[in-house]
């Protein structure tokens, strides 16, 4: 089975849509499929992986940093590189650039086209063209393009129901995200969790919040900062750590700064290193995902791989699966209920052990698991489509 992974971004930009197609290609090059991602360059980056990797031209917009607009009708070579390729099946993660090339050879070449919907793009749209009525016209022509591809695949019902708020009507399957952290042993776990306490420079009984995602105000990261500043009126003792980039970093920083929180706050900036992220997983003591923006996070499910439960916000698609106090902790999207909560479980560790073992055991998923069910559904797919 040939598969083309086709997205807008890929690494050295690793947001959870990348994560994921990193992981689509090495366990189906595992199982003895030919995986290519295809994706847009980034300058002076070279591909390490073990996949095949084509990217097309691209440049740098200042509004869509670290991200990168690709311009692969100037680039002949790649065209005739990717065109030549026989695919049995396309499975895309993105309706823009890389969907569009997606899409043509997929109707080139006769064969079936997949595509998930991962992302919340009515926000990024509104944020872009700051006009509602530009955004929601923008996004009508996103819809086109779910309705023009075969099979629509979502990582969970909440994602789902959010391209139905959109407007798209069609059917749709459910296939969640995997983990490419494996649980690790008890050994295991307190090697890692001595890395992360090193790399964050804290001692052995300070407590750690940990968030790893984009750093943009959709993500909630103003009501944690904040939060933060209430927990220190308070006399409480912390360290919050920040992973990942993005158009709010410098504002982040600045917001920290005039809170007189920088001695409190830690911004390690992007961190692709795979192990170094597990040894941040193992050394926090809760992981802060209030995000009203996300649909279905890797990052909440790489944290239940290492017993570190998340507090999210009650209500949003990001939260579903989550059960308050047994699998993670729920808190209203206001400050005084999030600042609140975190009081409650800094002073509580036997919860928060309960609701980290819970997570591990309800909403931790392996590549491994997930891969397995992918490959069949392909299988079907594609037998399906050369029988008419």
């Amino acid at each position: 089975m040939i598969v083309g992974l086709f997205n807008d971004s890929f690494e050295p930009v690793m947001d959870g849509v990348a994560v994921c197609v990193r992981n689509y290609a090495e366990w189906l090059t595992q199982r003895g499929c030919e995986a290519y991602v295809i994706t847009s360059s980034v300058p002076d980056y070279v591909d390490t992986v073990s996949f095949p990797i084509l990217r097309y031209k691209s440049i740098q917009l200042p509004s869509m940093a670290p991200y990168r607009a690709g311009i692969p009708a100037f680039d002949v070579n790649f065209t005739r590189k990717v065109y030549s390729i026989p695919f049995d099946l396309i499975h895309s993660h993105c309706p823009f650039v890389s969907g569009s090339i997606a899409l043509k050879i997929a109707r080139k070449r006769k064969i079936p086209i997949i595509t998930t919907f991962h992302t919340k793009y009515r926000d990024d749209l509104r944020r872009a063209l700051y006009f509602e009525k530009t955004a929601d016209l923008a996004l009508s022509f996103i819809l086109r393009y779910y309705d023009a591809v075969d099979y629509v695949w979502v990582p969970n019902e909440a994602t789902g129901r959010t391209l139905e708020e959109y407007g798209y009507d069609g059917e749709m399957e459910i296939f969640p995200n995997g983990v490419d952290m494996p649980v690790p042993s008890e050994a295991e776990y307190q090697a890692l969790r001595a890395v992360g306490q090193e790399r964050i420079g804290v001692g052995s009984g300070e407590f750690v919040f940990l968030f790893i995602g984009q750093h943009r105000w959709e993500k909630n990261v103003r009501l944690i900062i904040e939060a933060m500043n209430l927990l220190k009126t308070r006399g409480l003792a912390f360290r919050m750590v920040f992973v990942g980039s993005g158009y709010a970093d410098r504002e982040m920083r600045r917001l920290v700064t005039s809170l007189d929180l920088d001695d409190r706050v830690i911004f390690l900036g992007q961190v692709v290193n795979r192990e170094e992220l597990k040894g941040l997983y193992a050394r926090a003591d809760l992981f802060l995902f209030p995000s009203i923006y996300d649909n279905a996070p890797l990052v909440v499910r790489e944290a239940a791989a290492f017993g570190l439960p998340s507090v999210l916000a009650r209500g949003s698609s990001a939260a579903e699966g989550i059960v308050d106090g047994e699998n993670g902790f729920l808190s209203d999207n206001e400050l005084a209920s999030f600042a609140g909560r975190l009081v409650e479980l800094m002073g509580d560790p036997s919860r928060r052990a309960r609701a980290g073992k819970g997570a591990r055991e309800s909403i931790y998923v392996s590549w491994s698991q997930v891969v397995d069910k992918v490959i069949s559904r392909y299988d079907e797919i594609i037998a399906h489509h050369r029988h008419g």
